[in-house]
Order: structure tokens, then sequence, then C-alpha cells
């Protein structure tokens, strides 16, 4: 266990930031679900895992706010696994369920034939859930050697999710109606930008920074949150634009 004395203004910074990322989460949960109409009924599976993904979410924020606050105890915030302390393993429960169901929203709106989309599946699922699980053992560790150990083998399947979003999602977006596959792309690549987030944040105590660094501990707090809403609420709000694109070109009318 860590003992983190973080001062008054500190302490705001996590609080508030992390009160950002709950009400974010929330709002796209509800947002998401209301729009359910707007889409053909064939891409309201991928909106309906957006909102699981957001909702998820939501529950680990509040029990990651509510794990920070009591954990601050005259003017420190003790980090750890046991009763009263801050656990970061909310963060990891949260990852090896959302992450999975990010990438499948992303078949899914796609709509591809069956053998497509499983295959697909069948491939990005257990390495996004291997990914998550072999990093989590280098983020509780305090020695350096482990995290790099448990870093470097969780971006094996990181590393191979990119080549299957990169190159094998590629072969599926050439019959996407105008403006999909552009989407898409973008899509992928805000995944990835947000995604680099989180290996910074982990690697902040290995570049000098000490786990009872009041500043890495606010850092990191306030990055695995932006990369949060950006990786599930940003990106979710997009997978509802390109159902919308799509919903559209197969003939559905447009608000107003």
């Amino acid at each position: 266990m860590n003992s983190i004395m973080l001062s008054a203004d500190q302490f705001g910074i996590v609080y508030n930031v992390l009160s950002f990322g709950l009400v974010c989460m929330l709002a796209t949960t509800i947002y998401t679900l209301v729009s359910q109409s707007r889409v053909l009924p064939k891409y309201r599976t991928a909106l309906v895992m957006s909102s699981m993904v957001t909702f998820i979410a939501a529950y680990h924020y509040f029990r990651i706010f509510n794990s920070f606050e009591d954990s601050y105890v005259d003017g420190a915030v003790k980090v750890g696994t046991g009763a009263g302390d801050f656990n970061e393993g909310y963060r990891y429960v949260d990852w090896i369920l959302t992450v999975p169901l990010l990438l499948v929203e992303v078949v899914a709106v796609l709509s591809l034939a069956k053998a497509a989309a499983s295959s697909l599946i069948n491939r990005l699922v257990p390495a996004s859930a291997a990914m998550i699980a072999l990093g989590y053992p280098g983020e509780i560790s305090t020695d350096n050697n482990t995290k790099v150990l448990w870093g470097v083998l969780s971006t094996i399947p990181f590393l191979y999710i990119l080549y299957v979003l990169f190159v094998e999602l590629s072969k599926s977006l050439d019959r996407q109606p105008a403006g999909v596959a552009a989407t898409i792309g973008r899509l992928r690549l805000l995944l990835i930008a947000t995604w680099g987030v989180y290996p910074i944040s982990y690697l902040l105590p290995i570049l000098g920074q000490s786990a009872t660094d009041p500043g890495a501990f606010v850092n990191r707090q306030i990055g695995y949150t932006i990369a949060d809403v950006l990786a599930k609420c940003v990106f979710g709000l997009t997978i509802l634009k390109i159902a919308r694109m799509k919903s559209v070109a197969e003939g559905m009318k447009e608000d107003h």
C-alpha cells in the first residue's frame, strides 16, 4: 500500500476529473439509448453495445469516485486493494469488459456478412481481453522491471489488434456507403490515439515519477479519465453517426 500526500488543490482536481468522467458516461448512455429510433433496426445492436460500454464505465467511475473520496484521510490518499484504499483495480475490471465491446461495436455497425463478422470478433475480443489482463500485474506492481515485463507482454496483443483493425478490417470497407469508410478510418485513429494515453499513464512511475509522487498520481487520473471519455463517449457518438449515415443511405429519412 502507498500513501500519497495531496494538497487541497490536487484533491479537488482529481475529485472534479472523476466527477466529469462519471457524468460524461451517464449522459452518453442516455443519449445513445434514446437515439435507437434514429437508425434502422439492424444497426441498433451497435447502439445497445455503445450504451452498455458507457453504462459499465459509469458504474465503475461511481466506484472509483467513492473509493477516492473514502481513501483521502488527513491529506493523504491510501492506494492499494484493502478496505478504505483507492483501488485502481476498478479501472481494469471496467476495461476488460468495455474494451472488447468497443471493438465489437465497430464490427456490428458495419453489418458485415456473418462469416466475416464472426472472424473479426473471434480475433479482436480475445486479444483485447489479453491486453488488459496482462497489463494489470504491472499496474499494481511497485517494481519497475515487473512493470516493464508486463507492459511488453500487454503490447503483443495490442499490436495484433492494430493489425486486425488496419489490415483485416480494411478489406471489409470497400462496399460501405460514401463517407462511412472514411469515418471508420477516423474512428480507428481515435481509438489508437486514446489508447496511446493509457501506456503513457502506465509508464509514469518508470519515467522517473515515484509511485508516491502526488503529481504522477494526479496526472495518471487525468490521463486515464480523458482517454476513457474519448475512447467510450466520443467513440460511441461516432458509432451513432455511422449508423445514421448507413441508415440514410439505405432509405431512412433524415431528422430535421
